[in-house]
């Protein structure tokens, strides 16, 4: 079982007792399988498996449910799933079937995907919460109420239907917000590979080739580790790196441009997310290093931030104080430091949040405040550090030496007992490293 998902079986149903002691012996909770999605008439994309549904079983199966049942006599994890079928299987590959839910994945008890309609009834009966996602997939929310209302159809006869209905994320987040031993190893792992393909792209940047020719190269060595990218990958050259999200990928690199590649792979169900900045030449113009300079300050100090009992939103700061400062002294902005963060003035260069919680989601669950205060950095917990600058092509209040230059540098960092762990170290950062790095090619 560890083999294939990288976490033991034991550490999958330790993960549902927490999560079942926490919800109580008279709830219930419901987590169903992520759908399968239609790409175009009758292809589909790649099946990824809903976070929690992984989180708490390892199950890699579309058109299945997790049950689970604190304190039931008969079994308290029931998953439903697929039946074996070889003619499908010849088409599709292997299922599991209620069988192999219960030897290879840990369920007391499996049943049909088909039988669902019958016994989830019965299995709500008589439990007063019922957490589960509601809201994120809205077909299997009407199924749920109907389920709901024939017990309550019931009340006449005896029938106790639940009268709580419940969030699980408010269980489930926290949980996974804590990594432990192993899912560490997968993120490290995950991030190894991440650091080896942006190595790739850097080496074969050039003037001349196409965006989509280095994300070829990164893609390509994600899945020769046999991990996939956990998003769409990033490759924006010149003024395309002022687009945050960009996602053409399809412009020619120009000698002179910077290319900025924020891409990262998933292993295992677990993501990395790097983003570095080079030029395709292999040298920084003196603009565009003073830029790159600025940011790795920024990085640095929101780095510094990242030990236990610092508030999460402090490494943030620090990044905006430095990312102001330097903004000043360059004259790409005016005015007081202090009233340009405090108005958000910053925000016209800088935009977006040093970071996001990272796992099995790329932008992983947790909350960053607690009662409206910034929570404070705890061991297993990891996040990105991305501070960046975009200076807009268009922007005709800067000097023309500066505009159509994005930068952001992007590291996965993980707290421990008496600080932090670069999980995405190796890879060059400050320009003098990426510089070495080009000419070393």
């Amino acid at each position: 079982m560890k083999a294939a998902t990288g976490i033991a079986a034991s550490e999958f149903a330790r993960r549902r007792k927490q999560l079942m002691r926490m919800a109580g012996d008279d709830a219930i909770l419901v987590l169903p399988a992520a759908p399968e999605r239609i790409r175009s008439r009758d292809t589909h994309y790649p099946y990824r498996q809903d976070s929690d549904l992984w989180y708490l079983t390892g199950f890699p199966e579309p058109e299945a449910v997790l049950v689970l049942v604190p304190g039931r006599k008969h079994g308290e994890t029931l998953l439903f799933c697929r039946e074996r079928d070889p003619e499908r299987e010849a088409w599709d590959g292997p299922r599991a079937g209620p069988e192999g839910a219960v030897e290879a994945y840990g369920a007391d008890d499996a049943y049909p995907i088909d039988d669902l309609d019958e016994i989830l009834p019965g299995l709500l009966e008589g439990r007063t919460r019922v957490y589960y996602h509601f809201g994120r997939d809205t077909e299997f929310d009407l199924k749920l109420i109907g389920w709901l209302n024939r017990v309550r159809a019931q009340v006449r006869l005896g029938a106790q239907p639940p009268h709580e209905f419940l969030e699980l994320g408010h269980l489930l987040d926290e949980m996974r917000l804590f990594k432990s031993r192993d899912e560490l190893k997968l993120m490290r792992r995950a991030a190894q590979v991440s650091v080896q393909a942006h190595e790739a792209a850097m080496r074969a940047v050039r003037p001349g080739v196409h965006e989509y020719t280095l994300q070829a190269e990164l893609e390509r060595v994600f899945r020769a580790a046999d991990a996939e990218p956990s998003y769409n990958s990033i490759v924006g050259a010149g003024a395309n790196g002022c687009v945050l999200h960009y996602r053409a990928n399809n412009a020619p690199v120009r000698d002179g441009d910077l290319v900025l590649i924020d891409a990262g792979a998933e292993y295992r169900g677990y993501a990395a997310d790097i983003t570095r900045t080079f030029p395709a030449n292999g040298r920084f113009t003196k603009e565009q290093r003073a830029l790159h300079d600025l940011v790795c300050a920024a990085q640095a100090a929101a780095l510094a931030k990242a030990r236990p009992g610092v508030p999460y939103e402090a490494g943030h700061n620090a990044a905006v104080e430095v990312l102001t400062d330097g903004l000043l002294r360059l004259g790409l902005l005016k005015g007081k430091a202090q009233k340009l963060i405090a108005d958000g003035g910053y925000k016209r260069f800088y935009p977006h949040k040093s970071g996001h919680w990272l796992g099995l989601d790329v932008h992983d669950v947790g909350d960053y405040r607690i009662d409206g205060e910034s929570r404070l950095l705890e061991p297993g917990m990891a996040y990105t550090i991305e501070p960046g600058l975009y200076i807009p092509q268009d922007d005709v209040s800067v000097a023309e030496k500066w505009r159509g230059i994005g930068i952001r540098i992007e590291d996965d960092v993980a707290i421990t007992k008496d600080g932090h762990e670069v999980l995405t170290t190796g890879l060059a950062r400050t320009a003098d490293e990426v510089e070495a790095f080009m000419a070393s090619r």
